[in-house]
This record gives structure tokens, sequence and C-alpha cells, in this order.
């Protein structure tokens, strides 16, 4: 979990268009982040286990 003063650092506009950090909507990780989902690969798998996330499935074969 990110601390609070450095998810709001990244909410705030960027200087310059390089510096923007994307950050995971539910716990504030920027590594192995998904835009697509806008989640963390943490996030995205507990929820994706879940079954929360439309149209994801757990592959098997």
């Amino acid at each position: 979990m990110a601390k609070q003063s450095v998810i709001a650092r990244s909410v705030k506009k960027a200087k310059f268009k390089s510096r923007v950090v994307r950050r995971c909507f539910r716990c504030g990780r920027k590594r192995g982040y998904m835009r697509a989902f806008d989640l963390c690969r943490i996030c995205f798998r507990e929820l994706a286990n879940k079954g929360e996330i439309p149209g994801v499935t757990k592959s098997s074969w």
C-alpha cells in the first residue's frame, strides 16, 4: 500500500508529460500496472479470481 502523500503527489498534474506516474486505483502501486484495467497485477489477480472483472476468466488447458 502506497503512502497517502505519494498517491496525492501522483494525482497532481505533472510538469512534463514524461513524469506522469500511473498508479493502481485500489492500492496505489505503480509497478506492474495495467492501463486497460487501471489496476496493478496483484489487485487484477485478486479481482479476476473473484470474478469481479467482466470478460476475464482464468485460463486452463
